[in-house]
Parts: C-alpha cells; sequence; structure tokens
C-alpha cells in the first residue's frame, strides 16, 4: 500500500495495548514514523523479557520512510530504537534530553555509528516531504514530553503522545491554554484531527500536580522517627527524583541512589539542563556508617522486576542495602495491570522482614503522567478537532475516548486498531485496509515472532514438559540395546521409574509394529506410543522427540 493523494494514520503498535507505541502518516507516496517502542513480555512469552514491534510493513517501504520522530523518552515510546531502527536506514529527530537517553542506547548496542539521530530544540521542527512536524511541549512525567503538531497537505495533525496538565510543574514549561488555542485554531484553519492518549479516560479527577507529590512525601517522611526510607518510583520518571531529592534536602535526610537506570537517568538529565540543585548522593560506603535515621534511598523495581534493585533488598541478596524492621518503603508509582503478581511478591518478602509499606492508596505520593475526562476535554476544547482518533490504550480505554470526546462535541471518531490504515483526508474517516503488524521478541540476543515455532515449543514444554527418547539400532536395524527414555518437566516423580519403564516398553511394541527402515515413521510411531502412556498417567501430553542412532556396517 502506497498513500496517494490522502492522509493516512496507520499504528503499528500501541492501539489496542498500552506499550509498544508506534505510528505512521502517509502523504503522497511517503511516510514518517511517530515513536518506536517496546513493552515487557507477560507469562505467555516464557524466558522473554522485551516484546517489540513487527514494522516489516514499513520496512519493506523503508525507501518512502523519511524519518523517525520522537515525542519523549519513555520505553514504549522509544525501547525498540536500539533493535529496530538501523534496519529502517533513516534519521531519528528528538529534543535535547530524548536524544540524549537514546545515545545512550545506542553506545550500549555499540551501533550509535549506524543511526543518524539529529537534536531537535524544544519548539523546532523539520519539514521532510510533504510533512512539517513541530515539538510542542506537554506536561507528563519524564523531562521533554511533547506532542507533534504536523501539518500536511491536508490539514493539521495534533499527536499528543503522552501527556497531562500541571499548573505547577516541577521540570519544564508545558505550552499554555493560549498557546494551544492558537494551535488549534491553525490561523483560522482549523486542526483535522487529535491524536491522543487514552490511558486514563476512565477517571473522573484530572491527574494533579507534581507540587502535590512533593507535600505527601515530605509529610510521610518528616513523620518517621528511625528507620531507613526507600522510595521506590520509575527511574525514567526525572521529576519524581527532583521531588524526592527536595524532600531529601527538606527533611534533613542523606540521599543514596541504588539502580544503573537512576544512575543513567540523572546522569542525561544533568547534561541536558535538569536536575538543578539535586543533592549529591552519598556512596554506599558513607551509608552504611550513617545512621538509618537519616538516609533516603531511592529504588528501582516499582514493577517487581526481579532484577531490579528493591527486589534484591527484598530477597536479602543485594550487595550493599539490607532493610530491618522499623523501615519504610514508599511506592511513588502505580501497579502497571499485569504486574500485579510480580509486585505482590515482592512486597511479601519485604513485610516478612517486618518492613512498612505505603503506596498511593494510603497517600499522596504518587501523580499519573496521563489525562484524566476533565483534562482531555479542556484539551478537545483547545485544539477543537474535526477527529479524535484514540490510541495509546487498551481497546476499553480507546472506545471510551471516542464516546467521550463525542460527548464533548467533537464531530467524529474513530478507533483504530494496530495495522488499521486509517485516511483521515480528504472526506470522511474510513479503514482502507488492514496491513501486516506484529509481535516480535527479543530472546537473549535474538529476535524472534512473538507467535513462531520457538516460543510456541517453550509453551508446550512449560505446560507439559518433555519426552525425550534414544534408539540405538544395530547394522542389522534391530535394536541394540534397551530404548532410552528421558522425562523433563512431565509430573511423574514419584513413580517415575515405573513410567519410564512402561514407556520403554511401548517404545519396542512401535518398533516391532513398523520396523526400522523408514526412521520418519519409525519415529511417529515412537512419538504416539510414549505420549500415550504420558497421557495415560498424567492427563497431559508433552513434547516428544525421538533420536535414532544407526551402528556402521
Amino acid at each position: 500500500m502506497t498513500p496517494g493523494d490522502e492522509l493516512i494514520f496507520l499504528p503499528l503498535g500501541g492501539s489496542g495495548e498500552i506499550g509498544m507505541n508506534v505510528n505512521l502518516y502517509g502523504c503522497r507516496g511517503k511516510w514518517i514514523m511517530c515513536d518506536l517502542g517496546m513493552t515487557f513480555a507477560d507469562p505467555s512469552l516464557p524466558g522473554v523479557d522485551l516484546v517489540l514491534p513487527d514494522l516489516r510493513f514499513i520496512e519493506e517501504r523503508r525507501k518512502d520512510l523519511l524519518g523517525v520522530l520522537l515525542t519523549h523518552g519513555h520505553e514504549d515510546h522509544i525501547g525498540a530504537i536500539p533493535y529496530l531502527a538501523a534496519d529502517l536506514g533513516v534519521t531519528l529527530y528528538a529534543t535535547p534530553f530524548t536524544a540524549g537517553l537514546i545515545r545512550r542506547k545506542l553506545e550500549d548496542e555499540g551501533i550509535s555509528r549506524d543511526v543518524k539521530l539529529k537534536i531537535v530544540p524544544m519548539g523546532g521542527s523539520v519539514e521532510l516531504g510533504p510533512f512539517n512536524a513541530q515539538w510542542v511541549a506537554l506536561a507528563h512525567s519524564i523531562p521533554e514530553g511533547n506532542a507533534l503538531v504536523i501539518d500536511t497537505p491536508y490539514g493539521r495533525i495534533f499527536h499528543t503522545g503522552d501527556w497531562k496538565l500541571d499548573d505547577r510543574p516541577i521540570l519544564g514549561d508545558p505550552a499554555s491554554a493560549e498557546e494551544l488555542t492558537a494551535i488549534g485554531a491553525n490561523g483560522g484553519k482549523g486542526t483535522l484531527a487529535l491524536v491522543g492518549d487514552s490511558t486514563n479516560v476512565f477517571n473522573q479527577e484530572p491527574s494533579g500536580s507534581e507540587t502535590d507529590v512533593f507535600n505527601g512525601l515530605m509529610q510521610l517522611v518528616k513523620s518517621r522517627k528511625r528507620g531507613r526510607v526507600v522510595v521506590t518510583t520509575f527511574a525514567s520518571n526525572a521529576t519524581r527524583l527532583h521531588t524526592i531529592g527536595e524532600v531529601a534536602k527538606a527533611s534533613g535526610r542523606k540521599l543514596v541512589i541504588a539502580g544503573r537506570s537512576l544512575d543513567r537517568i540523572m546522569g542525561v538529565a544533568k547534561a541536558t539542563g535538569y536536575l538543578k540543585g539535586m543533592p549529591d548522593a552519598i556512596s554506599w560506603e558513607q551509608a552504611a556508617n550513617a545512621r538509618p535515621e537519616t538516609l533516603l534511598i531511592v529504588v528501582t523495581g516499582t514493577q517487581g522486576e526481579p532484577q531490579a534493585a528493591l527486589a534484591r533488598i527484598a530477597e536479602g541478596t543485594h550487595p550493599q542495602l539490607k532493610l530491618e524492621r522499623g523501615d519504610l518503603v514508599i511506592y511513588s508509582s502505580k501497579n502497571i495491570p499485569g504486574n500485579e503478581i510480580a509486585i505482590g511478591r515482592v512486597q511479601n518478602a519485604l513485610a516478612a522482614r517486618g518492613v512498612e509499606i505505603v503506596g498511593d492508596r494510603q497517600a499522596h505520593v504518587h501523580v499519573s503522567g496521563h489525562p484524566g475526562r476533565p483534562e482531555l476535554e479542556a484539551m478537545y476544547g483547545w485544539i477543537k478537532p474535526r477527529i479524535v482518533v484514540p490510541v495509546h490504550g487498551e481497546r476499553r480505554h480507546m472506545e471510551e475516548q471516542a464516546r467521550f470526546a463525542k460527548s464533548c462535541g467533537v464531530r467524529q471518531t474513530i478507533v483504530p486498531v494496530n495495522g488499521s490504515a486509517i485516511r483521515l483526508a480528504p472526506g470522511d474517516p474510513v479503514v482502507m485496509s488492514h496491513e501486516a503488524h506484529g509481535r516480535l521478541v527479543l530472546d537473549g540476543d535474538v529476535i524472534l515472532p512473538a507467535d513462531g515455532a520457538t516460543i510456541g515449543a517453550r509453551r508446550k514444554l512449560a505446560h507439559s514438559g518433555l519426552l525425550l527418547v534414544s534408539l540405538v539400532l544395530n547394522a542389522r536395524g534391530e535394536l541394540a540395546a534397551n530404548p532410552a527414555v528421558l522425562a523433563k518437566g512431565v509430573p511423574v516423580e514419584e513413580e517415575e521409574a515405573d513410567f519410564l519403564v512402561e514407556c520403554a516398553e511401548e517404545v519396542e511394541k512401535a518398533v516391532s509394529k513398523v520396523g526400522t527402515q523408514d526412521a520418519r515413521r519409525l519415529a511417529d510411531e515412537v512419538k504416539v506410543a510414549v505420549r500415550r502412556v504420558a497421557r495415560q498417567w498424567t492427563g497431559k501430553k508433552p513434547i516428544a522427540e525421538v533420536q535414532i542412532i544407526r551402528l556402521g556396517k
């Protein structure tokens, strides 16, 4: 599919899910991409940590791709860059802080020379073929959250990225209501479409100000007369790091930083002019010799990540930091859906150590970086789009934003799914086609299809286990030894010997039945035989593999 004299919107990720944001705009034969994010694997992908978007649609059209425009530095918007950007072969455009995070990623992968990265100043713009894109600052939970105002021959797009309203921001200078109103007016031409964040559409209240988090954290920290205070937050939330630093100064506690990702974010933030006045963190040696009640410790691991600092602290395996009864852990974050079990595991381990835990339900220690309904309504009023296209949400979030936009007076809405090519103009918005899309997984150092044979086999192994049968045949094609059967992950531990004996007996019967001349037929018959035994013993059908070894004549 090649865009003609029209304006097309095509998401390859982030529509119908929270994470892995990749959006394409097409016009007059050319494409631009907004964001290139990843998401984290769930238990359906055993052994996998990262999930990446399948870009085959645009990779097949890379000669028509003009550039990748990044709205901000969260992983669900830039996390796939180290793995996929080099193959696209186009320039990445990002504001200074976001570019700093991207550069670190490219350097870590050893591909900084293979990917072109151009820094765009805050409020800057680029012209790419039929597209002119300008970055517009909006408040979010990371420095330099931006919307993209994309002007095309067929109208203006306001692509929100992730955003919220904050009249008392800690970091940054987001666009004012007057500036957004002017953007929406577009010199009298108006705005064709708002393509926007749906994450918090069910929230009846606005997301709130970061300044209020300072007050909530300060109240908790000052109330503690003994013990360490540990605050866990998203490493990328540099605004929250600034707030915690201010709490440390105001409470007289010494700041301790635990987590490489926190060090990386702080380094990039300071290099690009943020976190001014942040108190210097003390060393682990200094922390070890300090009284517990003088310490404020910042750690990663809000979502129960097993390798993050908080999980290792909870398990007692962190090399420097130990917690004990009387210490406090504050979750300055929200639970991402799907992570409840992992988070609960860490919190239970902390509780077993006598550590007190406080989250956003017990105290005002977190505000979201995404808009609630009052903020969405305000943005509709300023931008006045003819069309609202909800993205960045599960299907229920996107459908609700479409309904809400209509109730606020927006004339037209259309809800995309990943792969849906939507013509926004000319004429009314309509789904033209459904294009190739999907998920890839980073499995070790290899990128594979999420629905491919490797992951499928791993799921089966995890579910039912493996039976491995070895047959040794002599020169006459007869069994030279008893069949060897190995069971891994099959639920037969208590009577394993009897189970394996029965499997071997059935293998011998299969050999007698079909002979040994046709190796494929023999292997198939043996697989059926041992799986039948496994089904009778366990109710499961494990994977079965057969190895046939023929001795020389």
